[in-house]
């Protein structure tokens, strides 16, 4: 994609401007006559056509939707950006999406050769390499060094209380997305190298690092590292094999192998293949066009959603005759609470892709598919007023993407 200038920009927006005036009319009564439902009426009043357009099931859910839900949907396009010498930043936390409670989000973006500052959190890290290649480093608690070379398609995870840092590679450095197993986890938590530096009085950084006071009198302000500016070399490192850390805080998972299905494939990450991830599991789920993520609930924990690629639509099941409707796009974070039941459909005509992530060690769901399969097929009938018919359709294998 060509860069445009501000100035070319403004131009091309203002006759944008024109041409949207015109006909915004007209596609605001083509959009109202397709999405509102009879028994609704139109909508002459101020609203967000770009927004309508985006949430269909919003403007007419279906049929099948009932009562109320919390919200369980929030984009990062509409998440505030911190802007860096060396990349840029943005969350959606708890206070951003209220209701998800386990798992916190970060979006970053590093250029070649920016560095996100040395530090370490209360919370675990995990990461998924959207973009580019990164640099990581990492020290265990018996004081041995990891470093690793990240990929698109590959994962990363730091313990609690694991310090670490991440850089941009060359050519274009990276982005990733970031979860942390804590819906209050804020940025700003962070601790930080240079703030604490800058907060510890330089005889005990004296004292403590054996160098006279006046070394420290250079030190940089605590918002010039948050992301910087490094070097856009790749950092060679030689150290002796006994303080090399045998504990893995990398997963290739772009090189691991998926389970299949006709119209689509997942990839498991937890303790089961990555051992060191004790408090995220996450999924990597493809759907092709047309393809669902079959109905289904999962009995760990409330499942985090980030999507990648496509746009999809997701139907939750909240129990006490209460569900509800939402359209995804790429870009956006879905939530599904503890235990219920949901499906997710490729709306687009490209593949959709997405990540199922969970405050838990493992991996797990349940089918209803394949529960049904194995319950007699008497006690169908006697609650869903099925024939056989319907029992024969089931498949005692689960089968997760249809």
């Amino acid at each position: 994609m060509k860069l445009i200038s501000r100035r070319n920009f403004m131009k091309l927006a203002t006759s944008g401007a024109i041409a949207i005036s015109v006909t915004n009319k007209i596609n605001a009564k083509s959009l109202l006559s397709n999405l509102n439902t009879p028994r609704g009426g139109s909508d002459p009043g101020p609203h967000n056509l770009l927004k309508d357009k985006e949430n269909p099931d919003i403007i007419n859910p279906p049929l099948t939707d009932k009562g109320t839900l919390p919200n369980l949907r929030f984009s990062f396009s509409d998440s505030h950006i911190r802007n860096e010498s060396g990349g840029w930043t943005r969350q959606i936390t708890q206070r951003e999406l209220t209701v998800s409670k386990t798992i916190s989000g970060v979006n970053m973006r590093l250029n070649a050769g920016g560095i996100r500052e040395l530090h370490w959190h209360k919370e675990a890290e995990w990461a998924y390499m959207l973009y580019g290649n990164a640099q990581i480093t990492a020290m265990d608690t018996n004081g041995k060094f990891f470093m690793d070379d990240i990929k698109t398609g590959d994962l990363w995870y730091f313990p609690p209380g694991i310090p670490h840092s991440i850089q941009g590679l060359i050519p274009d450095g990276c982005e990733f997305i970031l979860a942390f197993d804590n819906g209050n986890f804020d940025e700003d938590s962070t601790f930080l190298l240079s703030d604490w530096f800058k907060h510890t009085p330089i005889d005990i950084l004296s004292k403590n690092f054996k160098i006279p006071s006046e070394n420290f009198n250079i030190l940089p302000k605590i918002e010039e590292k948050y992301i910087f500016q490094g070097t856009k070399n790749k950092i060679k490192y030689n150290i002796n094999k006994k303080y090399i850390s045998k504990k893995k805080f990398s997963y290739k998972m772009s090189s691991k192998k998926a389970i299949k299905f006709k119209k689509g494939k997942i990839k498991i990450a937890d303790t089961s293949n990555f051992k060191i991830s004790k408090n995220i599991s996450a999924a990597l789920v493809e759907l092709k066009k047309g393809a669902i993520r079959e109905l289904h609930w999962h009995p760990n924990n409330d499942e985090w959603q980030y999507y990648i690629t496509g746009k999809a639509k997701m139907g939750v099941f909240a129990s006490s005759d209460t569900a509800r409707t939402f359209d995804m796009q790429a870009g956006d974070v879905g939530y599904v609470p503890f235990a219920m039941g949901h499906y997710i459909e490729n709306t687009s005509n490209e593949t959709l892709k997405f990540l199922e992530i969970f405050k838990s060690s493992y991996y797990a769901d349940i089918s209803l598919k394949q529960w049904l399969s194995l319950t007699p097929e008497q006690l169908i009938q006697d609650h869903l007023n099925l024939n056989s018919n319907f029992k024969k359709s089931l498949n005692k294998e689960k089968t997760a993407i249809i």
